[in-house]
């Protein structure tokens, strides 16, 4: 049970850090309506604004630790970092990794993503089938999932057939309305995810319902553009390649750009999830890009890897009979979202390294920041037996 009453408790810090976040943003946005002379000041009280200016002019600045100690700590971009760095960021992140409880935490993802993908699936192909036939839409979608183990892929082609005898391709009344109902419906294993994210980041949520639903439609006709931009890689390219006389060579590199073109639409849309999900100023982009390079080619191994494990060494169908393939999806879910977030570990920690504003806009001092990551330093750079590095 949680100590309420204790002061220092986890609950009392998330209050305070929720009472400061909302007094901070209300007292900003105070100040741009005072600079601008557009009337009241939206909400915020001008002793509000005194008080909140007062505590941030009074707040300690962190202590910068030498780059002996912390290398990096002066770097603009994550490349300045040296190897030295990024070996301190890497233990932090798995401690915080492991502080966080993400492995529970990715299961509780990838549960609510099992629950998204067929509705986020009725949504692509309604959109998507209105410039093409359901079964061109079907057999493109169950092309993606290749790599996936021969169980899995069955489940989605079986699902996948069901809904596409049930689709049409004329915008009709009915047809928004599923549209918007597997939408809304999708979004929900979004907003679990952008809440994970967060966690992540050691960020509170202060944002309003409607700001987080708007966030979380966002991101998945985000992810459902994704997909329709690998329907292009996978589906159409290759065609176009054919046509074109390329060669035995010309074709194989045009195979490999291909894929690598793949794997850099994966990347970019895990930096925007990093980017937008946490309730924090932005990072910059360059602050979430590397980190998620890295997990997109982390993932893929992993990926193929499983594939490989689970047709091979596996005996999911001989354990769980009909639905083995629901298992493995879920399996196959639950690394997805597990790297997916320790990939968010691994970018709040290479912001944590430099005392360098990560965040948009004009730089501003440690402490007035809005981002947990970015208004301090670990302490200590690298964690121990007796400490661990929450901030």
């Amino acid at each position: 049970m949680v100590d309420t009453g204790r002061p220092g408790s986890a609950v009392d810090n998330i209050r305070a850090r929720v009472q400061e976040k909302a007094e901070r943003r209300a007292a900003a946005r105070a100040a741009e309506q005072r600079d601008d002379a557009s009337g009241p000041p939206g909400g915020a009280t001008s002793s509000t604004v005194v008080a909140t200016e007062t505590r941030e002019a009074a707040r300690p600045a962190p202590e910068v630790p030498s780059g002996s100690e912390m290398p990096g700590v002066h770097a603009e971009k994550p490349t300045e970092i040296p190897p030295r760095g990024w070996l301190q960021i890497v233990k932090r992140a798995w401690a915080e990794n492991n502080a966080d409880n993400m492995p529970i935490i990715g299961a509780g993802v990838a549960f609510f993503a099992f629950l998204a993908v067929f509705p986020a699936l009725i949504a692509t192909i309604s959109i998507y089938g209105l410039v093409a036939s359901p079964d061109q839409v079907a057999s493109q979608i169950a092309s993606l999932s290749d790599q996936l183990p021969e169980s899995a892929q069955t489940l989605l082609t079986t699902q996948l057939t069901n809904i596409t005898e049930n689709s049409g391709g004329a915008l009709t009344v009915s047809l928004i309305v599923s549209i918007l109902a597997a939408l809304w419906s999708a979004s929900g294993g979004t907003g679990n995810l952008i809440t994970a994210v967060n966690l992540a980041y050691d960020e509170v949520e202060t944002r309003s319902f409607v700001k987080r639903k708007a966030l979380a439609l966002g991101l998945t006709l985000g992810a459902i553009v994704f997909v329709l931009l690998t329907f292009a890689l996978i589906a159409v390219v290759p065609v176009v390649l054919d046509a074109l006389p390329l060669g035995v060579l010309g074709t194989v590199l045009a195979q490999v750009l291909r894929w690598v073109l793949l794997l850099a639409v994966i990347a970019g849309s895990l930096a925007v999830l990093y980017r937008l999900a946490p309730d924090r100023d932005a990072p910059k982009l360059r602050w979430v890009s590397l980190g998620s390079l890295v997990v997109t080619v982390i993932w893929a191994v992993v990926s193929l890897l499983f594939s490989i494990y689970v047709d091979n060494f596996g005996s999911y169908d001989k354990t769980y009979g009909a639905i083995a393939g629901v298992i493995v999806l879920m399996l196959w879910l639950y690394l997805t979202c597990y790297l997916v977030l320790l990939g968010a570990e691994i970018n709040a920690e290479t912001e944590h390294q430099t005392a360098a504003d990560t965040t948009e806009g004009e730089p501003q001092p440690m402490g007035r920041r809005d981002a947990v990551v970015a208004d301090g330093m670990p302490d200590p750079p690298v964690p121990t037996k007796e400490s661990h590095p929450k901030r």
